[in-house]
């Protein structure tokens, strides 16, 4: 049975994955800088090793409420297209395979999640995990938001 790698982490009171090959990297929370008129998802910016990424609140997206940045609060750095872009987590707990027979779609009663970024469900011993499509997470025009706003912050 095909497995795959996903990082797992908190937002709010519920534990999201995301395949692991969209991941870069995980950093401790740094201070952002926010943006004059940026979009309602960008937090801000930060700088990683001379780039300027966008960092976005998906806990504020899913549940309508702003992450507070604390120290113990995690980036993670992410692909999404051609770009990329940092995500708040409350907490990273770990990395783990998942058999691909483990993860259900989101319950049709649910309305249309996959809109939302929700590729499924996956079911493990005694917990379930949110399986992230990042593709979806984020709409077209929210995508060529992020993109001006890192290309037009690289280039000041």
């Amino acid at each position: 049975m095909v497995e795959k790698q996903y990082v797992i982490f908190q937002l709010h009171t519920e534990e999201y994955g995301i395949d692991i090959n969209y991941v870069q990297e995980i950093v401790l929370m740094q201070e952002i800088t926010k943006i004059p008129q940026a979009s309602e998802l960008m937090e801000g910016v930060i700088q990683m090793r001379g780039r300027i990424i966008p960092v976005v609140d998906l806990k504020k997206r899913f549940y309508g409420l702003s992450n507070d940045i604390e120290a113990d609060r995690r980036i993670i750095i992410v692909d999404i297209g051609s770009q990329s872009v940092g995500i708040i987590a409350d907490q990273v707990w770990e990395v783990l395979r998942i058999r691909e027979d483990l993860i259900e779609p989101p319950p049709p009663l649910m309305g249309n999640l996959n809109s939302s970024g929700v590729a499924g469900i996956g079911k493990l011993e005694n917990r379930l995990l949110i399986i992230l499509d990042l593709a979806g997470a984020f709409t077209a025009e929210e995508k060529s938001v992020l993109e001006a706003e890192q290309n037009i912050t690289n280039t000041v």
